[in-house]
């Protein structure tokens, strides 16, 4: 009985609704589909992106456009293999830090891992027999678990850097098609602008004025989380006395950047290594800074990415994270702020009141709109409506 006259008010309401989500749905499905045939095509649109405002800057000095272009996309190309190359000596540097002291490693671990079989196996001896079967059996479904945790692991490892190897590729190819979308612009957006349809040229001026802005103040508040995770690894390693601090803060900002990844993956292991060979204080010093980092970011970044989006309620941000990574997996989690920042400027814009019908007798203050009304305007609207 009480849900009836809710769906006579609602239906309205439920179906405009379901024909929004179904069409999100849609378009991140068609979007996913199109990305895997053909990927370089999407990635040339962000390359020239980057590369356009240099080329648009040489080309009104005088340059012509194909060669703006190109000297853009040279120096583009300079920019990327120069990161490319520090990470890649900063990786062989630690590598061959590493295979150096390999030797002096093993043998501490072999020590450490004698002593500890032979307490064990002293303190096994004086046990009953039943504690003791049931401590393998344990320690039996221990190893298991971690055996498939390792193997899940290396599985996304392995499929991580077989994605970015394919996505390396794919960037070089979108490379090139930027430049010739550069040096072509000025024809597409002639097409563009005489032959496309009025709905396409009201979403695409609504999407270049309010949503990509807002992608890119996205994009500048996670390289700012990336520079304060950097800071206070680089601060804590110092206080620690690790060495190699500055290396191994840029390694771990380059894996903060990585989604369900990040400094966890770099610490946890070293972590264990330095309790396995008895090195306590330093264990315990790099457990406290692992804690700090995660804390911070966890406190920091729903402000920082809202504000940069104009969302500032850090419940709203990570819920809806949670619930698009649940959705869409990692991709998912990538377009969570795309998807927010979309939402809120269709709310600010006013589209969502247009799309989305409500009984007009169940409000008194629509649930669109973006603020109350200050008590002064109501207390006089009240007057007026006495009067």
């Amino acid at each position: 009985m009480f849900m009836l006259p809710l769906y006579k008010k609602y239906w309205r309401t439920f179906l405009d609704i379901g024909m929004i989500v179904l069409t999100v749905l849609l378009v991140m499905y068609v979007f996913s589909k199109l990305y895997q045939i053909a990927a370089p095509v999407f990635l040339s649109f962000l390359v020239f992106f980057m590369i356009e405002p240099l080329a648009k800057f040489l080309n009104r000095r005088g340059l012509p456009k194909t060669i703006a272009a190109a000297v853009s996309v040279l120096l583009f190309v300079l920019v990327i293999l120069g990161i490319l190359f520090g990470i890649g000596l900063i990786v062989v540097s630690q590598i061959a830090q590493v295979q150096d002291n390999l030797p002096q490693y093993t043998k501490m671990i072999q020590t450490a891992f004698g002593k500890t079989t032979a307490f064990l196996q002293h303190k096994i001896e004086a046990l009953p027999p039943d504690i003791t079967d049931k401590m393998n059996e344990n320690f039996k479904k221990f190893t298991e678990y971690a055996t498939g945790w390792a193997t899940s692991f290396l599985k996304y490892m392995v499929s991580l850097f077989s994605s970015f190897s394919t996505f390396m590729a794919n960037f070089g190819i979108a490379i090139i098609l930027a430049f010739f979308l550069s040096t072509e612009i000025g024809g597409w957006r002639k097409i563009v602008k005489d032959k496309s349809p009025k709905t396409l040229k009201n979403a695409y001026t609504f999407l270049t004025t309010y949503v990509l802005k807002a992608i890119g103040s996205y994009i500048k508040a996670q390289m700012l989380m990336v520079l304060i995770t950097f800071v206070l690894i680089y601060v804590g390693l110092l206080i620690l006395g690790t060495g190699n601090e500055l290396s191994l803060s840029l390694v771990c900002a380059i894996f903060d950047i990585l989604p369900l990844v990040g400094v966890p993956v770099i610490l946890i292991p070293w972590i264990v290594y330095l309790f396995i060979v008895g090195n306590i204080s330093l264990a315990i010093g790099l457990c406290i800074l692992l804690v700090v980092v995660l804390l911070t970011r966890q406190l920091l970044e729903p402000r920082i990415t809202g504000n940069s989006i104009g969302i500032s309620s850090a419940f709203l941000m990570l819920s809806f994270m949670i619930i698009s990574l649940s959705i869409f997996g990692v991709a998912g989690l990538i377009l969570s702020p795309v998807l927010l920042i979309l939402l809120k400027e269709l709310l600010q814009q006013g589209y969502l009141q247009r799309w989305i019908r409500l009984p007009q007798e169940e409000f008194d203050v629509s649930p669109f709109e973006m603020s109350a009304p200050a008590p002064q305007e109501t207390k006089r609207s009240g007057k007026r409506a006495d009067s």
